[in-house]
């Protein structure tokens, strides 16, 4: 979309009486300086841990495409940030860079992820991702701490066990102040058997919010209390259906939106939103078309496979003689005669009879979220999951469609400028492209407020409030919190019965 309309991103910010907070910036590790770091703060754990992602993409790249195939490796990211603009690589390189070039590029306040480090939650060997994970947040704490009132970064929270993510947590959190989190997610575990001894080579991915190997409450009641909302940049390029060894492209295009759907799907069939009302969730760099067709599904399954609507299909409703008899004139003799063999599988309807007899709470796959009617679902999910969008998404369209969205709702979107990688060739584009959407008559300039402005503060300052204190937008931040509570406060005295 970029190019349609030429302005400068200054231009359009200087038109706007709100600020442009980005949810989703990413700076670049300068490995030399980052290593020795790491060596110090964590020892030759983190370093081997660091080094680790990026010497498996490096081996894999090298592989000829016949050995990729026959190891059914996935072919990986090659030329991933962006050349031909210096100042740009620089300005992903040096925060101090960002930091005087945020008002050329329309922003206002960042919220910055890592590149690299994002996947140093995903390593295998426990002492090096415990190692790795402590000294990488204290190099991102140090780093960016003198640029506070534009920026933040986000810590990286390994979830491989509940007590790995609590002990980093009170580290990054209560400890180095940080006040943004990463979580990773998509364990790769053994299958295990029942002595506890791994049971084959075969493995499967925790998606922490159901069916998980631990138990995460604990995880996410001391996120309530630190006032910290778990942000998910999961990816899933290499797993299940992306795996092509010789096509990035094919594995890159919607891996994560899946990624994000796999957690978002667990959070809530797992009753985490029903049990935690107060906690946001936000899943990054997927868009949100995955998320409104996820909102319809829950909907829309509910409707269909709630206790009472499972009655409809009941193998005991059926009506034998009546269906001997139509076989018989529709069918012929044959189908008459054997209307008592008719089972597919014997042993299955048996068997799904016994699992039904135990009960409602047995058959009901949203007993977990305590779900009466439908609405319920609407808002469960719509009020504490958030959606990163990237700026030149025009499927960002669909979130804001309370036309065609279930209960009219529109799902929360967060603006990512995604600024540091290969899809952001310009960094002062990002602003324009994320204004295309109004260009083009296809939002509101209200609608692009809650985009840029008034779904991120709901988001990081709702579940803080202190958030954006001390910095550039903090009173701006003020006034728009005053305004929802106000907002919301009609809202619920319009809705109480006289």
């Amino acid at each position: 979309m970029a190019g349609n309309h030429q302005t400068e991103p200054r231009a359009i910010r200087a038109k706007l009486d709100f600020p442009v907070i980005d949810s989703d910036g990413h700076w670049l590790e300068f490995t030399p300086v980052i290593l020795d770091f790491l060596r110090k703060a964590g020892g030759a754990a983190a370093v081997e841990g660091y080094l680790s992602r990026e010497r498996m993409v490096a081996a894999t790249l090298l592989m000829t495409p016949a050995q990729r195939r026959e190891e059914r490796r996935a072919q990986q990211a090659w030329w991933a940030f962006p050349t031909r603009n210096t100042r740009d690589r620089a300005t992903a390189l040096a925060p101090r860079l960002l930091y005087e070039r945020m008002e050329e590029l329309g922003l206002d306040f960042t919220v910055l992820y890592p590149t690299t480090g994002l996947g140093i939650a995903t390593i295998g060997n426990d002492e090096m991702r415990r190692a790795t994970c402590r000294a990488f947040n204290t190099y991102a704490a140090e780093t960016f701490a003198k640029f506070s009132d534009r920026m933040t970064p986000a810590a990286v929270i390994p979830m491989h066990t509940p007590q790995e993510a609590l002990a980093e947590l009170e580290h990054a959190i209560g400890q180095l102040g940080l006040k943004t989190v990463v979580m990773g997610s998509l364990m790769r575990r053994a299958i295990r058997a029942s002595d506890g001894g791994v049971k084959s080579r075969s493995s499967w991915y925790d998606v922490i919010g159901i069916d998980s190997e631990y138990d995460y409450d604990p995880v996410w009641a001391r996120c309530v209390e630190l006032k910290v909302a778990p942000t998910f940049h999961s990816a899933a390029r290499g797993l299940g259906f992306r795996v092509s060894p010789s096509n990035f492209t094919y594995n890159h295009i919607g891996h994560f939106a899946t990624a994000g759907e796999a957690v978002c799907k667990a959070l809530f069939m797992g009753g985490v939103t029903r049990r935690f009302p107060t906690l946001k969730f936000a899943f990054l760099e997927g868009g949100v078309g995955w998320a409104c067709q996820l909102y319809a599904d829950l909907i829309g399954h509910w409707k269909k496979r709630n206790p009472a609507a499972l009655a409809e299909v009941d193998p005991a409703n059926l009506d034998r003689t009546e269906l001997r008899e139509l076989l018989g004139r529709y069918a012929g003799a044959e189908f008459a005669a054997r209307i008592d063999e008719y089972r597919l599988v014997p042993e299955g309807e048996e068997a799904a009879a016994r699992w039904a007899a135990q009960g409602a709470a047995i058959i009901d796959d949203y007993a977990a979220c305590g779900i009466e009617r439908a609405r319920d679902i609407a808002d469960l999910f719509t009020r504490n999951f958030f959606f990163g969008c990237e700026a030149d998404d025009p499927i960002n369209v669909w979130g804001y469609n309370a036309k065609v969205n279930p209960y009219r709702a529109r799902l929360k979107m967060l603006f990512g400028s995604d600024i540091g990688h290969f899809d952001v060739p310009d960094m002062r584009e990002v602003l324009i492209e994320a204004h295309e959407l109004v260009d083009d008559g296809l939002i509101g300039d209200d609608d692009f407020r809650e985009f840029v402005f008034g779904w991120p503060v709901e988001f990081w300052a709702g579940m803080n409030p202190d958030f954006f204190a001390g910095t550039a937008v903090e009173s701006a931040v003020r006034r728009e919190l005053e305004r929802r509570a106000t907002a919301s406060a009609a809202s619920a005295r319009a809705s109480t019965p006289a």
